[in-house]
């Protein structure tokens, strides 16, 4: 019977006891569990805004950035246009005066040439002074003091071509001159005025391609791109031969761009390129493509 007890008192069901304290811990450890995620999603939620926080702050770092990157970036097309724009004038000028040392080369070799053909000439009246033809009808020499201008016998002397046609040019140079230094002087409506004048007057001189030039530079700097354009046609169609048909071209691919004639302007500026490579022009047009966003080739 004692056994008997025993073993039940072993095998029997748990008390109440126990299993209430058994629930409790469970509760217990439930709760803990519960609060350590809301813990952990306190944390989360606090990480997440310290990141929006530092990802904002970021983009507005960048937006800065990106405004300041716009500023610099059009100071830079600001003063890149200005200085060509300097250039194109600078260039326009040092052009003027390589012409008018090259006028001035040409014009002492033609005095030169004429100074020669005046020392010919006298050189031909003095021998004909020095020996007369007997005068006809037995007149004496003394006949050789007659008016000036005429033989003996009262025949007229005649004079060499060379020295009735004798005499520079002094209006066409004087009027190229005054338009070069009207040009320099931004007085451009005197200068076109004084070009067109020369073409009008002069057009068959080696000048003359220069003064159609400058009549599509004159154009050019006032902003009249269409007739600078249709001036330096006439420089290509005209005079093809000119040293100016380089810079002619060159111009015209200019003024294509500004008229919003991309896809000419580029194809103008290309064969410029191809046509007169190691040139200051070719260099020029290669600038100028790749200012346009287009390439060389």
């Amino acid at each position: 019977m004692l056994a008997g007890a025993l073993g039940g008192s072993l095998f029997g069901p748990a008390p109440a006891g126990a299993v209430a304290r058994e629930i409790i811990e469970l509760q217990t450890g439930v709760t803990q569990l519960i609060q350590g995620q809301q813990n952990m999603q306190t944390e989360i939620t606090q990480n997440a805004a310290v990141q929006r926080t530092l990802i904002e702050q970021s983009l507005d770092t960048v937006n800065k950035l990106n405004t300041s990157m716009s500023a610099v970036q059009k100071t830079t097309q600001d003063f890149s246009a200005a200085s060509g724009a300097r250039l194109d004038t600078m260039g326009t000028q040092v052009q003027g005066l390589s012409d008018n040392v090259g006028d001035l080369q040409a014009r002492v070799g033609k005095l030169d040439q004429k100074l020669t053909d005046i020392q010919n000439t006298l050189q031909n009246v003095d021998s004909k002074l020095a020996s007369p033809a007997p005068a006809p009808g037995g007149a004496s020499p003394s006949t050789m003091n007659s008016p000036s201008g005429s033989m003996p016998g009262g025949a007229p002397m005649a004079m060499p071509s060379n020295a009735a046609s004798a005499g520079p040019p002094a209006s066409a140079d004087v009027l190229y001159s005054n338009a070069l230094r009207d040009i320099n002087g931004k007085h451009y409506d005197l200068a076109t005025g004084e070009f067109q004048d020369y073409l009008k007057y002069y057009g068959e001189t080696d000048l003359a391609s220069n003064a159609q030039f400058y009549l599509g530079e004159v154009a050019f700097m006032q902003n009249q791109f269409q007739a600078a354009l249709d001036a330096y046609n006439k420089v290509i169609e005209n005079y093809p031969k000119s040293f100016k048909t380089a810079s002619a071209r060159m111009r015209k691919g200019y003024c294509l761009a500004e008229l919003g004639q991309k896809a000419s302007a580029v194809r103008e500026l290309r064969a410029v390129v191809r046509l007169y490579p190691g040139t200051d022009e070719a260099k020029r047009a290669a600038a100028k493509l790749k200012e346009m966003g287009a390439t060389v080739g």
